[in-house]
């Protein structure tokens, strides 16, 4: 069913609030911060809420996921906006295996046999929630088949629940676990019940504490909201049959030879989501021991760890896979003068319903931008560099398309990439906030003193400060479960996710609709533009910075933190006699020096076009040389060893993460393992030591 597109709207009045503050512009020569100060000026008149709403609008009017018919219509739209807007817009196209949502239901089956729901309720004050192609609470990538057990409760299902569980001495063999969502991504509660002996998993949403603001008259769950996702838990991203190659469509003449599905690590038992109501129809009747108190949750009865016999459940599924194509796309605007090094600033167009928060708060946002970037263009304003605006496919089944497009690109992108900026469900509500490698820190928070906050006359970077705990901009290090993940921890670009965010419970629901943002969120749409401003300011600085402006001060400092965080995991120095605290000492040296020179560079009329190409050049490569070729110990197709993603949680960030892996798994005591983890240690900081070594060198020839 297709609604019809964006309405006409009565005016939204919007003014610009003009900030009292001097950018700071790095990178620029005085010639130069002149013409960038009039070209941001005017850029933060052009995004506006009627653009973000109207895109909003209407890439929400029916529910989609990947592979499906109303994706592509989502795909062509986003294309129609980029290519009438003017950028060099064209798809990235891959057949990749996919889930189907199929059938699967749970019911009690003794002491009396209850049908438990598995979609969400029908609400008139929502005319979305009645949509005819909405599906049931499903988990991509579950295993097939029908189980009748006792259950066993698991509060989050995560390794050191079900070690606990051991450790009680109740055995989840044969059984049906019951683990609620949080503490870990869902394929591992997945994982560590079928590493259990589980013959099932039911995964549940816990009731809110204040049942008095749910769905639709509040924003939090109803009992009927059910959180989708993926289970994919594999040690590479991408499609599950092509590791480390581009899944290019089966009748590409290079297409890859396929992994038989068999031999593929999926989960084999069934998997299945259901909201709070469903679950009390369980919780409620189990009759074992009282689970421990930190596992306890927001119904008024204790949680117990068993069942008992008198209570048995059956859980079926039917899921089918099937290969599927899947289309990224990407915008360009050509640089002027370097083309061929690439600003890119992303978020996903697949959902799991309708997707107004998740991603499409993301995708507005970036179509607003784009629009307003390609007019700037077209007035002869283009950035010297090129930037990209992509919109990666099927990311909700675990980051498929933009980790095929990393894989496919993957030398172009290691040889131009100079930053990549994740929007993933993005514009939540009025809280900015950012997870970032270190070199781009600086520049969000610059941009962050810059932009207006829609809420009040003072700048996000204020709004943001005094919101925070400590009177600081806080920005967190990236972890999994988005779509930096290929361009950061497998290619080595500097990356960041940027957010004006608010808390969104109905996440990954069919109540995730146009009508739930409009009504609990923004329903002035204002949030979205003033972020397209945050992004749209670090794209043109560095699009147009005759040195590029990259934090480089904050690997000293990061490093220096990263260290004494794995010292105190591990309980000792374990770095202790091996030279990489001399070698950070003197990267940390190198640092400083290279700041002071570069601070210069801009201005410096002897130094050529070509030489502050060529610096350009080195400071890109940075932070590849911490790219390990053979991957991490827990995966080979994460390559850096200064950040990954959790390998037992999915959504927490590792940093210097072989080293966490060894503490995490008890290798510290195998000489062989740690001598191996020393010597990659050693040459990445030496390839970084010997990067600044060069520009240092180039610097001060100048």
């Amino acid at each position: 069913m297709k609604r019809a597109l964006f309405p006409i709207l009565s005016i939204l009045f919007f003014t610009q609030c003009t900030i009292d503050f001097e950018p700071d512009l790095t990178g620029f020569s005085d010639e130069s911060k002149t013409i960038q100060k009039e070209l941001e000026r005017q850029l933060l008149s052009m995004n506006t809420p009627e653009a973000y709403r109207k895109h909003l609008y209407n890439l929400t009017t029916d529910p989609s996921f990947a592979g499906t018919a109303e994706n592509r219509y989502v795909i062509d739209y986003i294309y129609s906006v980029m290519d009438s807007a003017g950028l060099d817009t064209r798809t990235y196209d891959y057949d990749v295996l996919l889930p189907q949502p199929g059938q699967n239901s749970i019911r009690v089956m003794t002491p009396e046999v209850i049908e438990l729901d598995n979609k969400e309720a029908v609400y008139s004050e929502d005319p979305y929630t009645d949509h005819p192609d909405l599906v049931h609470g499903w988990n991509a990538y579950s295993g097939s088949g029908s189980v009748t057990a006792e259950i066993v409760y698991a509060f989050q299902g995560r390794k050191q629940d079900f070690e606990r569980l051991e450790e009680m001495g109740v055995s989840v063999d044969g059984k049906i676990v019951i683990a609620r969502f949080g503490g870990n991504f869902r394929g591992y509660k997945a994982k560590f019940a079928e590493q259990a002996g589980a013959a099932g998993l039911i995964i549940y949403t816990d009731p809110p504490s204040n049942r008095e603001n749910t769905y639709p008259d509040g924003k939090q769950p109803d009992e009927t909201a059910i959180q989708r996702g993926s289970l994919l838990t594999l040690d590479y991203y991408g499609d599950p049959l092509t590791p480390f190659e581009a899944a290019l469509p089966l009748d590409h003449p290079e297409t890859p030879t396929r992994l038989d599905p068999d031999d593929v690590d999926f989960h084999t038992i069934p998997v299945a989501p259901i909201g709070y109501g469903a679950a009390d129809e369980i919780l409620s009747r189990m009759e074992g021991e009282d689970a421990p108190e930190e596992w306890q949750g927001n119904f008024d009865y204790s949680y117990r760890l068993t069942g008992g016999p008198n209570l048995t459940v059956e859980l079926s599924v039917d899921q089918p896979y099937e290969t599927r194509p899947i289309s990224n796309v990407v915008g360009v605007i050509e640089g002027s003068e370097y083309p061929d090094e690439w600003i890119i600033l992303g978020a996903h167009l697949d959902a799991w319903s309708f997707g107004a928060t998740d991603p499409n708060s993301g995708t507005a946002m970036l179509l607003t931008l784009a629009e307003s970037l390609a007019q700037l263009s077209d007035e002869g304003k283009r950035p010297k560099r090129s930037i990209m605006i992509g919109h990666w496919d099927a990311e909700e089944f675990m980051l498929i398309g933009s980790s095929e497009w990393v894989e496919d690109l993957q030398e172009e992108l290691m040889a131009n990439s100079v930053l990549y900026l994740n929007a993933d469900m993005s514009v939540t509500g009025p809280n900015f906030r950012a997870s970032s490698s270190p070199s781009l820190k600086e520049p969000i928070i610059q941009a962050a003193r810059t932009v207006a906050h829609p809420d009040t006359d003072r700048s996000v970077y204020d709004f943001w400060v005094a919101n925070s705990s400590n009177g600081e901009p806080s920005i967190g290090n990236l972890g999994g479960g988005s779509d930096h993940v290929g361009f950061y921890m497998y290619a080595g670009v500097p990356s960041a996710g940027v957010a004006i965010s608010g808390s969104v419970p109905i996440y990954h629901t069919n109540f995730d609709t146009f009508w739930f943002y409009e009504n609990h969120l923004d329903s002035t749409f204002t949030y979205g533009p003033a972020l397209a401003d945050v992004y749209g300011l670090i794209a043109l600085r560095f699009g147009n910075a005759d040195i590029l402006p990259y934090d480089l001060e904050s690997y000293s400092i990061d490093l220096t933190t990263h260290i004494n965080s794995i010292t105190e995991q591990a309980g000792r120095d374990i770095l202790a006699g091996t030279g990489i605290l001399e070698e950070i000492e003197e990267i940390a040296a190198q640092l400083a020096l290279v700041r002071t020179l570069l601070d210069g560079a801009a201005n410096d009329p002897e130094l050529t076009r070509v030489a502050r190409r060529s610096i350009n050049r080195k400071l890109i490569q940075l932070e590849r040389n911490f790219l390990h070729s053979e991957g991490l110990p827990f995966s080979p197709w994460l390559k850096s060893l200064y950040a990954s993603s959790d390998p037992y949680s999915g959504y927490a960030s590792w940093m210097l993460p072989a080293y966490r892996y060894a503490i995490e798994e008890d290798r510290l005591e195998d000489e062989a393992f740690m001598a191996d983890l020393h010597e990659a240690h050693h040459r990445a900081f030496e390839r970084f030591s010997n990067s600044l070594t060069s520009i240092i060198r180039e610097l001060e020839e100048e």
